[in-house]
């Protein structure tokens, strides 16, 4: 449990050092529309792998593919530590999120091998909140004193040790439990190549498509994403050893819970990866204040799973505890939607926390619920799935929020300068449509320093560019409050599960 607790540590830090520390890689390697791609790279990486490692674990044991995974993490992690330009980071962040879906699709499917009880299963997943909540709660802190004093680089690093830790006592302690099979294993890599493909595929039509809109190009991107998804279909129906098993999307609360999980993904990336934007670009924020604004996410993540352990096998109604945690997550969106440069810090702490307390309440509470639906010999590609349409929600999350925060900032800038007039709003337009200026110190005073050499009121115009991107970052936080709204009205469709006891 200590070794798969330091996975999990080692995916927290990920998710949330990395985040504190994107304002200023943008401002160093440049490419702001590679923003969204370093958090959907990683998540595109891990969706692919997650179901094929998670399938592979229950054929053939766990142990070898979570040490295989740190590996591929850790040395994945030295590599956007090095890199030189935004397309190697995002390469590296693919690489880095092909070891994080190998360890979530092992990992996590281990505990329930170790607790077949669900109940003890509760107990348990106290020192998996616990290693959570250490990493997430350093996360910001420690990745916005890190790219403030040691460069942005340092916050990849700091996954190197955690991950040789993690690498020790997996290899000395874990089980090698692997289930007993009748006959040859045939591994489904056509299933496999399927689903990465169809998965790439539509991860660039999201893209392109609010970007350029319903071109040739993009419909025959759709196009080619739907037969994809008719063969994958056709694919796992004749496979003997199937990667996404069809069967399990026959059970309609699966189904439920595959939605949720899609759902909170979407409003988890989300705020992870814009709140940060919104406190440095938007407000002005250092990146070591907009970490310790953004630390009760990750301490309250933890706070709420170590909550819902001692209430929820007490519960007459289980699921009733992600309904709380859904309205929790709509609380904490619209106060955000409402934040302004001058809104009390202490208000927007308690709006973080309200984020940190309603995913505690979900994310576990998902993965054991799942468990004890499939059954044991499900256990890898049911957390999997899980674990992936988490990812495929934060993917669509991230990018749809990208876009909608990069089309209305543009706009916005343009509006802006149409006072100016002719030839001026054009000659400008391209500096302050780049939110680094928002961001990087130096290239601001520069900016400046030009604006005022025009005889220009270079101070309003950053400002006026600072209030269009504080509403462009609301309109984003609001559309996931109204997905986590969703999501609070769609858990009554499984409100009938219950923990059984397990004699095994």
């Amino acid at each position: 449990m200590l070794g798969i607790a330091l996975v999990n540590m080692l995916v927290a830090l990920d998710q949330t050092v990395v985040s504190t520390a994107l304002p200023s890689i943008v401002s160093e390697l440049r490419g702001f529309e590679f923003y969204a791609w370093i958090a959907s790279a990683y998540l595109l990486a891990s969706v692919v792998t997650v179901p094929v490692f998670g399938r592979l674990g229950d054929y053939f044991g766990r142990k070898r593919f979570v040490l295989a995974a740190v590996i591929v993490f850790t040395v994945a992690s030295a590599l956007c530590g090095l890199a030189t330009s935004m397309p190697f980071l995002v390469a590296a962040r693919g690489l880095q999120g092909v070891g994080g879906g190998m360890m979530v699709g092992t990992a996590f499917a281990s505990i329930p091998d170790l607790f077949p009880d669900p109940r003890a299963r509760v107990r348990w997943q106290v020192i998996m909140a616990a290693a959570y909540g250490i990493g997430t709660a350093a996360g910001p802190s420690l990745g916005g004193w890190l790219s403030q004093h040691f460069g942005w680089r340092s916050t990849f690093l700091v996954n190197l040790p955690v991950g040789v830790l993690a690498l020790y006592f997996i290899w000395a302690h874990l089980p090698n439990y692997r289930r007993e099979t009748t006959g040859e294993v045939r591994i489904d890599w056509t299933g496999a190549v399927l689903v990465a493909l169809v998965l790439g595929g539509f991860q660039m039509f999201i893209e392109a498509v609010p970007k350029e809109g319903l071109t040739g190009g993009n419909l025959l991107l759709g196009g080619l994403v739907m037969i994809g998804a008719a063969a994958l279909l056709v694919c796992e129906r004749r496979a003997t050893h199937p990667i996404v098993p069809l069967d399990l999307f026959k059970d309609a609360r699966l189904v439920t819970l595959f939605t949720l999980s899609t759902l909170s993904g979407f409003v988890m990336f989300s705020l992870i990866f814009f709140a940060p934007l919104l406190l440095q670009g938007g407000f002005g924020l250092s990146p070591q204040q907009a970490g310790l604004l953004a630390t009760p996410i990750a301490a309250c993540i933890a706070l709420g799973s170590v909550i819902n352990t001692r209430i929820v096998i007490h519960m007459p109604k289980p699921t009733l505890i992600l309904s709380i945690g859904f309205s929790l997550l709509v609380a904490a969106s619209v106060g955000l939607a409402l934040a302004t440069p001058v809104t009390p810090h202490v208000y927007l702490e308690f709006a973080m926390a309200a984020v940190g307390i309603g995913l505690g309440f979900i994310l576990n509470n998902l993965n054991v619920f799942g468990q004890e639906i499939a059954g044991r010999e499900r256990f890898g590609i049911t957390t999997a799935l899980l674990q992936s349409t988490r990812m495929v929600g934060g993917m669509l999350g991230t990018s749809i929020v990208a876009t909608i925060v990069n089309r209305r900032y543009l706009a916005g800038v343009e509006d802006s300068l149409r006072v100016l007039g002719e030839p001026a709003a054009s000659t400008w337009l391209p500096h302050l449509s780049d939110p680094r200026i928002l961001i990087d110190e130096t290239l601001r005073d520069s900016l400046l320093a030009q604006l005022a050499k025009a005889g220009l009121n270079g101070a309003g115009l950053v400002d006026a560019a600072r209030h269009v991107l504080v509403q462009s970052i609301h309109i984003g936080v609001m559309l996931t409050g109204g997905a986590a709204l969703v999501a609070a009205f769609v858990v009554r469709r499984i409100a009938h599960i219950t923990f059984r006891r397990s004699g095994s």
